[in-house]
């Protein structure tokens, strides 16, 4: 069962379904207008938002943010038709290539095959939609390249391009007076590549441009709300294992033992699948 949160004065977040791949949407309560992040996988998704929302008195958005193209954050946009839609500029362009998909078993199978999709967002879209494939992919009506301030009245949200493995295009959305960092998918790995990866540059990048911002509480899509220590403790992982990655030239075993060595400690499951995925982005960029 999907759950509606609120956190500090101005924002409501809908909890996360692993098994339709549905992500967790955000709202921004100001006292003019209204911004929701992300419009789901599909117009049920986001009616069901709408919806939970409704119940506390909360109308449709003014505005829409949407943190990178892929389907599970975008589907739910003709839902969403009245309310002004923003993106990177990057994303529309993503965006525009999936307009002369179809989307039966057959489409989605194909694409598989040629590699053009994976198979896991290809099962969640048949299990999230049946067989009433009603897709229609509506593009954002306003693009930024870097950075975009909103102010909603008495809460201001900054819109940043930060990119990252998981998309080249992603965005994160700061809710400057709650101290919110909604990091979308940005900091998870590339999925869409033959093997799951991390690579040490980007990862070294976007944890620099994510220090950036004053915040305590950080919103990962599908994974939930954590605070600043679980964060901190994210990244400094992250960081470690990418600075060992490059000092070792992606020698696995090179790796482990020295990690192992900095912790004191044997490692845990995250860890070993972390330094698989850098081990995976060296081997992707050879």
């Amino acid at each position: 069962m999907q759950e509606l949160n609120k956190i500090g004065h101005s924002f409501w977040y809908m909890t996360p379904v692993s098994e339709t791949d549905r992500p967790i949407l955000g709202m921004v309560v100001g006292r003019e207008m209204s911004l929701m992040i992300d419009v789901g996988n599909s117009e049920a998704h986001a009616t069901l938002f709408l919806e939970k929302l409704a119940e506390q008195s909360i109308t449709k958005p003014n505005i829409v943010v949407l943190t990178h193209w892929h389907w599970d954050h975008i589907f739910g946009m003709s839902k969403l038709k009245d309310s002004l839609s923003i993106s990177s500029s990057e994303t529309k362009i993503e965006m525009s290539k999936l307009t002369h998909y179809k989307w039966t078993d057959e489409a989605l199978d194909e694409r598989v095959k040629e590699g053009l999709e994976i198979e896991f967002c290809a099962t969640c879209i048949k299990e999230e939609f049946g067989q009433d494939r009603n897709i229609h992919i509506v593009l954002p009506k306003v693009t930024f390249d870097r950075q975009l301030e909103i102010d909603l009245g008495g809460v201001t949200c900054v819109l940043k391009h930060v990119g990252g493995d998981h998309s080249h295009d992603s965005v994160v959305v700061y809710i400057k007076e709650e101290k919110i960092l909604f990091l979308g998918d940005s900091i998870y790995p590339d999925i869409f590549s033959a093997k799951r990866n991390y690579t040490t540059k980007r990862t070294l990048k976007l944890i620099q441009d994510l220090e950036t911002f004053d915040a305590e509480t950080y919103i990962l899509s599908h994974s939930g709300v954590i605070d600043k220590n679980e964060y901190l403790q994210e990244t400094q992982m992250l960081k470690s294992i990418a600075h060992l990655t490059d000092q070792y030239k992606g020698d696995a075993e090179k790796i482990k033992t020295n990690y192992k060595h900095q912790l004191g400690r044997e490692l845990n499951e995250e860890e070993l699948e972390t330094i698989e995925y850098f081990v995976n982005g060296t081997d992707a960029l050879s």
